[in-house]
């Protein structure tokens, strides 16, 4: 079964840090404490929205310890592999237009 110990406060601060350092819009849901449940919401520079939700246990790999979130996008549908919190926000403020 998969689970979510690896998401820590510390973990979702370093993500809120690293989108409000890159200047996008975001917001979460606030379930910090079961984040089987935890998004969160960042508009881009093209105001396109994002989802960003954390990776399962089953889906980090041991070689890349730091990439636990994953984003997602409707329009048009995109969705990231796992990537860390500093990538992740790269890859929503870069994504081509």
């Amino acid at each position: 079964m998969a689970t979510f110990a690896h998401i820590t406060p510390a973990r979702c601060t370093q993500l809120s840090s690293a989108l409000t350092a890159a200047g996008l819009a975001w917001t979460d849901n606030g379930n910090q404490d079961r984040p089987e449940l935890l998004t969160y919401t960042v508009t881009d520079p093209h105001r396109r929205r994002w989802t960003i939700s954390p990776a399962t246990s089953n889906q980090i790999t041991p070689s890349r310890p730091a990439s636990l979130w994953q984003a997602s996008c409707a329009e048009p549908f995109h969705h990231s592999p796992v990537l860390s919190a500093r990538t992740v926000t790269a890859h929503i403020r870069d994504f081509p237009a």
